[in-house]
This record gives C-alpha cells, sequence and structure tokens, in this order.
C-alpha cells in the first residue's frame, strides 16, 4: 500500500483557502483544490474530510486571518469610529487580492444546489453573529449616551451589514476601491448622531467659566456727547480812545 505525501496543513489550508476565496464553494473543483495543496485527493481528505468539511475549515481560517480587525473595532470610543474601522478595514480586505477580491464569508454560496445548501446556511449564520455583535455594540452606544435613544440597534446592525456585502460583491464585480470609498464616506455620512455631551466635573466646569472671564472681550463705550449747544463766551468790551 502507497504511503501518502507528506504535507504543510497549514500552507495547505492556506492555498485552499484562496481557492474558494476566489471560486466559491460549487466553483472549486477538487482538482483546483488538490492543486492548489500539493497532494493527491485521498490525502487531502484524510487531512481535512469531504469538501463541506474542507470549506468550514478554511472560513474558521478566514475570520480568523483577515476578519481580526471587527474585534478590534468594536473597542473603539464611538459607533461611528466602530463602523467606520470596519468599512474601511473590510473595503481594503475585499480590493486586497487582485486574484481573489471580495469577502469569502459573502461571496462563498450566495445561491447554490442542494448539496450547496449546509455550507449557505453555515455562511448565513456566521454573518447572522456578525450583526449581533454589532447590535449589542450599538445597544452600548445607546445606553452611554453616544447614539439617539430613538435608534433601533438591530435596524443600524442590518444597515450597516447591508453595505458591507453589498460592497462585498461590487469589489467581486470589479468595481474600484475608490468607489467604495465614496460608498462608505456616504454611509458615514448618513450615521445617527446625538448633541448630548458627556457631564463635566465640577473642576472642569470651573476652568471653562475661569476660560471665560478672562476671554470675555470688553465693550468699548462711546462717548456722550450733549445735545446743548454751548454758550457763547462772553468777551470784554472794548474800550474807545477819545
Amino acid at each position: 500500500m502507497g504511503r501518502h505525501r507528506e504535507f504543510d496543513v497549514d500552507k495547505a489550508l492556506d492555498a485552499i483557502l484562496c481557492v474558494f476565496w476566489r471560486k466559491g464553494f460549487e466553483g472549486a473543483s477538487y482538482a483546483d483544490l488538490t492543486e492548489a495543496a500539493g497532494v493527491e485527493r485521498p490525502a487531502l481528505y484524510s487531512a481535512f474530510g469531504n469538501k463541506e468539511a474542507l470549506f468550514r475549515k478554511a472560513l474558521v481560517r478566514y475570520y480568523d486571518r483577515y476578519l481580526d480587525f471587527i474585534p478590534m473595532a468594536l473597542e473603539l470610543p464611538s459607533s461611528i469610529e466602530v463602523a467606520k474601522s470596519i468599512l474601511y478595514n473590510s473595503i481594503e480586505l475585499n480590493t486586497r487580492f487582485p486574484a481573489h477580491t471580495g469577502c469569502l464569508g459573502v461571496n462563498g454560496v450566495l445561491a447554490g444546489s442542494d448539496e450547496a445548501e449546509p455550507v449557505r446556511q453555515a455562511l448565513i449564520e456566521a454573518r447572522a453573529d456578525g450583526e449581533a455583535q454589532f447590535r449589542e455594540r450599538f445597544e452600548r452606544a445607546k445606553q452611554e449616551g453616544d447614539l439617539p435613544a430613538n435608534v433601533d440597534s438591530a435596524t443600524l446592525a442590518a444597515f450597516l451589514c447591508t453595505v458591507l456585502h453589498g460592497m462585498a460583491v461590487q469589489a467581486k464585480a470589479g468595481f474600484d476601491r475608490k468607489v467604495l470609498e465614496a460608498i462608505a464616506e456616504h454611509t458615514l455620512a448618513s450615521w445617527p448622531t446625538t448633541t448630548k455631551r458627556p457631564a463635566k466635573s465640577n473642576k472642569a466646569a470651573k476652568g471653562d467659566k475661569d476660560v471665560a472671564r478672562t476671554t470675555k472681550p470688553k465693550t468699548r463705550t462711546k462717548p456722550k456727547t450733549s445735545t446743548k449747544k454751548a454758550a457763547p463766551k462772553k468777551t470784554a468790551p472794548k474800550k474807545i480812545l477819545s
């Protein structure tokens, strides 16, 4: 019985991830996958399982390696900073590799055969988990006064996801990065904001008053002018010499 060829599993998984990213689940053939991994089909089965299991492993690797900016963005102090970071990092990722543009989590299986349905459902669940994280972050922003009280956190999270998914599809279709950045700017321009300012300490408030007193401009008052006419000066009568 022949011995299977040994190979680096991590490097093979990275190569396979790129194939799925470029071609999607159904578009990637076993010939594509074995060629990218540099191993024969039996060795691929032995290391990763069937094609569905292989895709799921590639998806986990994709989230861990390429979407690590999302947890960091969720820790930013304001909701608009969160949205801006996620939007621009997503644009950068969607256009980083000319050979596989777009997002694996969106373009992996948008529509497919019955055989691909389990993978499609896995991607739907993954996207739903991401949307839930956004919703929780925006709910916290409401509690902190960063978002208006009448904002629906679930709708705002769905809105951000819709923009992200749409940009991923457009990137896959070849849209220029500048176009995607313009879409991001438009999204941020419509972001709900609140005019509420954080409460200041007494010391800070006193400091503001002191500054206001020292910087208050002095107003010049016009000199008062009298409306009465000045009385004519009396002059001594001239003496006439005789």
